[in-house]
């Protein structure tokens, strides 16, 4: 295994220049961050709808198109996983501590202070599930779509190395070994960094909101958010050091499981038929209204929709891009042997067809709560936080102490294996693609994981964490434009085998 030490060296240095900052200026690093942050949501939110919106029809395009079936592979091969351990291992990758965290609380608060009219009605409920899908569904996993395609099919039909830089050879030919293509790596291992430690820190602060809300004698703050994150820690790299086929495979299985087996749970013993009703119309009105939503943005006037969308759309729209080379490559790792249609309709359609079900059983149930039994789960909100909600929402339900240990927990391994998939994925861009990266270099990656996460809670709690993910995705925002222009170009120079069936002779 040959370590890439340029970019192994200028990548650890920029995580440890960040690590210093916020320990030793706090504050001037939150000032200046945010302006940046503001700065690039006002100037460009329009670029990150564009650029979310262009991946979705790209995917689309290519299910439809004369390339779907190519293999990543070998035209022979056949998938490495199964489709459960396949869809189990893409999706604890890529959602899990957001899902948890944010079941509950995105469709209340949005169902409170709605983008478009009085907040707390009717309309209200039915416009907040459906925005919370949106932030969820197609346009997401579209971006990681365009990423994991674009590394399985260079390294498992190209032989290419497993780096985001090996998919721009097409346009940059030998380029992608010097400066330029370093610089891509480096960019992809810094919104790698900063977009897990994002979602690692909004793990850690609802972990720490469960055990409060559970044994009040633990204070809700961020020693104990720290101590979470010491031992979670411990954990994941426990968990990194087992390999892939063990460690992240069986917790990937296990957070289904569990995943699943909470959504039951609240699904019969909730509101069933209302949840059933919410599911059907959010499913609809998402459709009929996926067009529109994906380009708003409000330009005539400092409205509501106007600042909704800058504070909701564009940081979800950021977060999603800086998980994409994250997510993107190890979707690609597990990928190999499945065909372009294939790949696209099991990362693009599976993915939103779980999130819409989660959501309307957790955000429904909420709204249901909310609307029929003054829950105040939204006052716990805007008083306790939002890693509070989903704690609050379970309180009202047979067994809720048993619910939340069962919540926690979910969170728990959620956060083991999104750390230990980052571990996998970082350790594989400092290594020349390796698909085994060594364990000194996951175990080094994961430890700086846990600081920068904990270094953004310190220093600007969850609007810290949000400010990280928009900040590292603009740079890489251009990288997967670019990259989308070079699979073109690969896809345009296979040769694609075309059966045509010959006419049969008159008797």
């Amino acid at each position: 295994m040959k370590v890439s030490r340029s970019v192994l060296g200028i990548s650890m240095v920029i995580a440890v220049v960040f690590i210093l900052w916020g320990i030793v200026l706090p504050k001037n690093m939150s000032s200046i961050t945010s302006q940046i942050q503001q700065f690039i949501q006002h100037k460009f939110g329009w670029f990150y709808l564009l650029a979310a919106s262009a991946f979705l029809v790209f995917s689309i395009f290519l299910v439809f198109s004369k390339y779907g079936n190519i293999r990543l592979g070998k035209d022979d091969e056949k998938p490495e996983y199964s489709f459960i351990t396949w869809f189990a291992m893409l999706f604890s990758a890529g959602m899990g501590i957001g899902l948890v965290f944010w079941g509950v609380a995105e469709p209340l608060s949005h169902f409170a202070s709605p983008p478009v009219g009085e907040g707390g009605t009717t309309g209200a409920a039915r416009e907040a599930l459906k925005d919370t899908l949106f932030h969820w569904g197609l346009h997401p996993w579209a971006i990681y779509t365009l990423i994991g395609l674009s590394l399985a099919y260079f390294k498992f039909r190209k032989n290419a190395p497993g780096l985001i830089s090996a998919t721009f050879y097409p346009i940059l030919g030998e380029k992608v070994k010097g400066p330029i293509g370093k610089t891509i790596d480096i960019l992809a291992v810094f919104a790698t960094l900063f977009g897990v430690a994002t979602s690692l820190g909004f793990g850690a602060a609802q972990i720490s909101g469960g055990l409060s809300s559970l044994i009040p004698n633990i204070p809700n703050n961020f020693t104990t958010q720290l101590i979470i994150i010491a031992i979670v820690t411990i954990l994941f790299i426990s968990s990194a050091l087992s390999g892939l086929d063990k460690g992240i495979k069986y917790l990937s299985n296990g957070n289904i499981a569990l995943a699943v087996l909470l959504m039951l749970v609240l699904l019969f013993i909730g509101p069933t038929e209302f949840i059933a009703n919410s599911f059907t119309t959010m499913l609809g009105d998402y459709i009929q209204r996926l067009p529109a939503m994906s380009l708003q943005m409000s330009p005539f006037t400092e409205s509501q929709q106007a600042q909704w969308t800058q504070a909701w759309t564009i940081f979800y729209w950021a977060w999603w891009i800086s998980w994409a080379p994250f997510v993107g490559t190890f979707i690609a790792r597990v990928s190999r042997g499945r065909t372009v249609r294939e790949f696209i309709l099991g990362v693009l359609l599976v993915p939103t067809i779980f999130s819409a079900i989660w959501f309307a059983i957790m955000g429904g149930s909420g709204i249901y709560q909310e609307i029929f039994s003054k829950a105040g789960i939204v006052n716990v909100i805007n008083k306790q936080g939002t890693e509070i909600a989903l704690f609050k929402f379970l309180e009202a339900f047979p067994l809720g102490s048993i619910l939340s240990v069962l919540a926690i927990l979910l969170i728990a391994t959620f956060f083991i294996t999104s750390a230990d998939s980052a571990t996998f994925v970082l350790g594989m861009q400092v290594t020349h693609g390796s698909l085994n990266p060594s364990k000194t270099i996951r175990v080094i990656w994961g430890l700086i994981l846990s600081v920068s996460a904990a270094v953004l809670l310190g220093t600007g709690g969850l609007q810290g964490l949000q400010t990280a993910s928009i900040i590292s995705a603009f740079p890489f925002a251009l990288v997967l434009i670019l990259m989308m222009v070079s699979l073109v170009k690969a896809l345009n120079k296979e040769k694609i085998v075309k059966i045509v069936s010959k006419p049969s002779r008159a008797n």
